[in-house]
């Protein structure tokens, strides 16, 4: 911070009072402000694609072909078209070697690597929660009053699990 109060006070002696009180009151932004991509990890992207966008109704943000036999797969929630969320399969490859993969794919098929990989919010989580039910989604937990809110537990159709909640 010392160098850059020498940058202002040297641009002072340089210009006028008013530029001198113009850069004080900038503001020197230095934090991290926003997550956009997060990813889940799946075993197969089409049916974790038929998952998110059918069951849970996100919308596809981008679904593009890349180096051959991948994909590059994000979905959002509706009401956060900002916030991409990768659907990216565990194959051997760029990432991991055969042995990783093997690994990974049985802790996500077993809810041990994909837990709690986030929450999600609704309006009313009892509708939520029969509405997703009904389309087949596996709920481990039904909605319970917590002290934070109301809770659900559901996993994804690879394994993952993920909080669903209605504040108080």
């Amino acid at each position: 911070m010392a160098g850059r109060k020498k940058a202002i006070l040297k641009k002072c002696c340089n210009n006028s009072f008013h530029t001198f009180a113009s850069l004080l009151n900038q503001k020197i932004i230095t934090m991290i402000t926003r997550l956009n991509h997060a990813t889940f990890y799946v075993l197969d992207q089409d049916s974790a694609h038929d998952f998110y966008v059918n069951k849970l109704g996100f919308k596809v943000h981008s679904d593009a072909p890349m180096a051959p036999g991948m994909r590059w797969l994000t979905v959002c929630p509706p009401e956060q078209p900002d916030l991409e969320i990768i659907l990216m399969p565990i194959t051997e490859g760029m990432m991991f070697t055969k042995e990783t993969a093997a690994t990974m794919k049985e802790l996500v098929k077993k809810g041990t690597f994909g837990f709690g990989f986030g929450v999600f919010e609704c309006k009313d989580i009892y509708a939520t929660y029969e509405e997703l039910k009904a389309k087949g989604v596996e709920f481990t937990k039904e909605p319970k009053e917590e002290f934070y809110g109301v809770e659900a537990l559901f996993k994804d159709d690879s394994g993952n699990w993920f909080s669903l909640g209605q504040k108080k």
